[in-house]
């Protein structure tokens, strides 16, 4: 039986690298796309990356797009690349435009061209409800984005669903919730507070400077929510799936359970910092999964409270062996 095949986007990021290794598991080949560039951080696959294919492409150059599919021959393609972050999008808010929205475009363009029959996974995300008109959040919920990121991906959310149903295209997207690992980029705001509290724990830092502590968000585990993503492309039809725990936590319980961790209290060493506050703040991003529960059978393993723990204790221990 021919093995499946299957293309990832930001196969280098957190999510990209994690369902990498799903794939791995479930027998898949994996085909990984990373940008030529002087930069590129193959931190998070080295332990895997003999056993995947690495292709140079670009989602702003269609013609890089359409020559991978052409020669990788996929049967799923996953879109995880973007510019994801979303303080960045207010400083590059045309480059995040061109990657998190037209990007889409072009590579549902070259699956249209090159062979239709292909799977595509859309990662589309809650910052697209920004300020929510209601809680908690659905499949059916209006948009109202606050950030370019949020509205980048708002259309290449639309653009997917006008794929799927002008070219009759396998597209679906997974609204997902914040998920969080010791994959996380350092500038997101759970790594930087685990890390932190692993250099503070070690002598190395003694204050810790952070935004907003009342930001709600509903924080799940990466590994869990990519094989949501999975589990989408193996269904008969597509959809769109709302991923979350449908729970939330402030800035300031992460925080505090972070700190408990190595036996500190963060009151004693955190600052709020003005830099650190958004133009436009998120309000309340909780997710109801029901959907995803009942029609693909996925739900969260990982609890919050160990998420925080995975990730403070994976960060002493990257702490430690940077010490050495």
């Amino acid at each position: 039986m021919q093995k499946k095949r299957a293309l990832i986007t930001g196969v280098t990021g957190q999510d990209g690298s994690y369902l990498a290794e799903f794939l791995l598991q479930q027998g898949y080949e994996v085909i990984g796309m990373v940008r030529r560039t002087s930069t590129v951080n193959f931190e998070r696959i080295k332990h895997f990356q003999h056993k995947i294919t690495l292709v140079t492409g670009d989602l702003l150059d269609e013609v890089s797009l359409i020559s991978i599919l052409r020669e990788q021959r996929p049967h799923e393609v996953y879109n995880l690349a973007a510019q994801s972050f979303v303080q960045t999008s207010w400083g590059q808010p045309v480059f995040t435009g061109e990657t998190t929205a037209l990007g889409v475009t072009r590579l549902l363009d070259a699956v249209r061209i090159v062979d239709p029959t292909i799977r595509f996974y859309q990662a589309s995300s809650s910052e697209m409800f920004g300020r929510v008109r209601e809680t908690p959040q659905t499949e059916e919920t209006p948009f109202y984005p606050r950030s370019p990121y949020g509205v980048a991906k708002v259309y290449g959310h639309w653009i997917t669903i006008n794929y799927r149903e002008s070219y009759g295209l396998h597209a679906s997207s997974g609204i997902l919730f914040n998920h969080e690992s010791p994959r996380r980029g350092l500038e997101f705001v759970t790594r930087k507070i685990s890390y932190h509290v692993a250099r503070i724990k070690f002598g190395l830092d003694e204050e810790l400077r952070l935004g907003n502590l009342e930001a709600q968000r509903d924080w799940g585990y990466a590994p869990d929510y990519v094989q949501a993503m999975w589990l989408m492309l193996q269904q008969e039809h597509p959809d769109d799936y709302v991923v979350s725990t449908g729970q939330t936590h402030s800035v300031r319980e992460f925080v505090q359970l972070a700190f408990e961790c190595v036996d500190l209290d963060y009151r004693d060493f955190v600052v709020q910092d003005e830099r650190f506050m958004r133009p436009a703040e998120v309000d309340l991003l909780v997710g109801n999964p029901q959907k995803a529960r009942s029609v693909l059978g996925w739900t969260p393993v990982v609890s919050f409270e160990e998420l925080v723990r995975i990730m403070v204790e994976a960060d002493l221990k990257l702490v430690k062996e940077q010490r050495q």
